[in-house]
């Protein structure tokens, strides 16, 4: 490859440029109304969703037994590795864009084009699986109350033909809670803020609640024997329960509207971490302790919380994991919807996908173009297509992240040794290394026909970026 093609490429923005561009710019601006508590509500929408509802007891019951609360304390450990790299980045860059930004500054446009490309497919993706999901759960809880949906609106089509038009069913739930999210989206931080903290309270109060209750009735023989998967079922069981943490990384694209997100970011991202952390142990604690790992699986496996709330006798209160559970997802889908279209925005700014993407409402303050243009592919996809195995792209996109995170750490600590620090990364350059191979690790654990999908969606941003963004990159024209 050609010398300059590749410094052409690999060119850097600097954190000089890019803050000072997100200062000069023209025109409405992002609100900065948000404080360290509301990146907190942001991290805890993100982290608890379905993952601590359901996910604790089927990993319990099929992986690690009782052991699973040491998987959740290793998997902690290892998301706290990158949440340390993604908090000092954004102590140095209070920007939107997250690790698109983050890459800029570190390893160069090409790169920065291919997170950002990959991103949105991660967010895209995740949050049309977990539109999907908070439909299932929407229409448990109406055949719990003896209603149900025409079958013509229940769900997306199982299968489209080549010469099929129209589709045969869709699934309205999910169109419908992504429509909605996207007018609070659009009508301002401030709203999405109070909506989210509301989600969150009400599943954190549901959780709390289970904690509360369970642990008065924990027969300490549910807990031998401890580690009946040996330590091999307790790493596995790490790597499985991993995926309950992800999402935290959508929280620091909300940077450019925090008051002091220097420190409001860092704050946010760390507490939010170690306070569900401790929720899924001792989640995991009262589960495997009220009632016998083995009996957290097989049939309506799905809802281990409910199952634990039959065995002490509480039969009563098992609708409220049904309220917690759709109060999680929802939250989650906030989070994704968000994040999604303030590294469109970014990316808009910096030349890189069309302008009308980067544009700001007047009246509300927000990105109004990039929320509408993805909430509408979101709703469609959850609506018109099966997402099944495809979930699996969220997974490889945000271990990707991690990874380019971890390794910006290490690479501007190296070329720019001296600039202010709002927060460090401790243990450098061990922690943020071993945060970049533990993602890695656990990418190249993924199926082959995920990475085949990830490479097909790599090319293809590959594409765009030689026939669009490297023409119309702001870097052509100075910062």
């Amino acid at each position: 490859m050609n010398a300059n093609l590749w410094r052409a490429l690999m060119r850097r923005k600097s954190v000089e440029a890019i803050q000072a561009q997100s200062d000069e710019e023209s025109g409405p601006r992002l609100h900065r109304i948000l404080d360290a508590r509301d990146v907190f509500n942001h991290g805890v929408a993100a982290i608890i969703g379905t993952g601590i509802f359901v996910l604790t007891g089927v990993a319990a019951a099929n992986i690690a037994g009782p052991g699973i609360l040491i998987s959740f304390v290793l998997a902690g450990l290892a998301c706290a590795m990158v949440s340390f790299a993604y908090a000092e980045q954004a102590s140095m860059i209070p920007v939107s864009g997250s690790a698109y930004t983050y890459a800029y500054a570190t390893l160069g446009e090409l790169v920065a084009w291919l997170i950002g490309w990959d991103l949105l497919l991660e967010y895209a993706v995740g949050a049309s699986a977990v539109a999907s999901g908070w439909s299932a759960y929407f229409q448990s809880i109406l055949h719990g109350l003896g209603l149900q949906l025409p079958a013509a609106l229940a769900a997306a089509p199982s299968t489209w033909s080549i010469t099929q038009v129209w589709p045969t069913s869709i699934d309205l739930p999910a169109v419908l809670i992504v429509t909605f999210i996207n007018f609070w989206l659009i009508k301002g931080v401030k709203h999405t803020a109070k909506m989210t903290s509301v989600f969150v309270i009400i599943k954190l109060l549901v959780v709390l609640f289970f904690i509360a209750i369970g642990a008065f009735h924990i027969d300490p023989a549910n807990y031998s024997p401890f580690l009946p998967f040996g330590w091999s079922g307790v790493m596995a069981g790490a790597g499985t329960v991993f995926f309950a943490f992800i999402g935290f990384d959508a929280v620091t694209t909300l940077s450019e509207e925090c008051k002091d997100p220097q420190k409001d970011v860092p704050k946010g991202v760390i507490w939010s971490l170690v306070v569900c952390t401790i929720l899924y142990v001792l989640v995991a604690v009262v589960m495997t302790g009220a009632i016998s790992y083995s009996n957290l699986g097989g049939a309506g496996e799905g809802a281990p919380m409910a199952k634990v709330f039959d065995h002490i006798g509480l039969t009563w209160a098992t609708p409220l994991v049904s309220v917690g559970a759709i109060a999680g997802i929802t939250s989650v889908l906030v989070v994704l919807l968000y994040g999604q279209s303030r590294i469109m925005m970014r990316m808009s700014k910096d030349g890189l996908v069309a302008p009308l993407f980067g544009q700001i409402s007047q009246r509300f303050h927000t990105p109004v173009w990039s929320i509408i243009c993805w909430g509408v592919l979101v709703a469609l996809s959850a609506g018109l297509i099966p997402i099944g195995e495809l979930a699996e792209l969220t997974s490889i996109g945000t271990l990707f992240a991690f990874v380019i995170v971890s390794i910006g750490v290490i690479v501007l600590r190296r070329v720019e040794p001296n600039r202010p620090r709002g927060f460090r990364c401790p243990g450098y350059p061990y922690v943020p290394a071993l945060g970049a191979i533990f993602s890695l690790v656990l990418m190249l654990s993924l199926p082959a026909i995920t990475w085949l999908r990830f490479a097909i969606w790599m090319l293809i941003g590959l594409l765009v970026f030689f026939v669009y963004s490297k023409r119309h990159s702001r870097l052509n024209i100075g910062p």
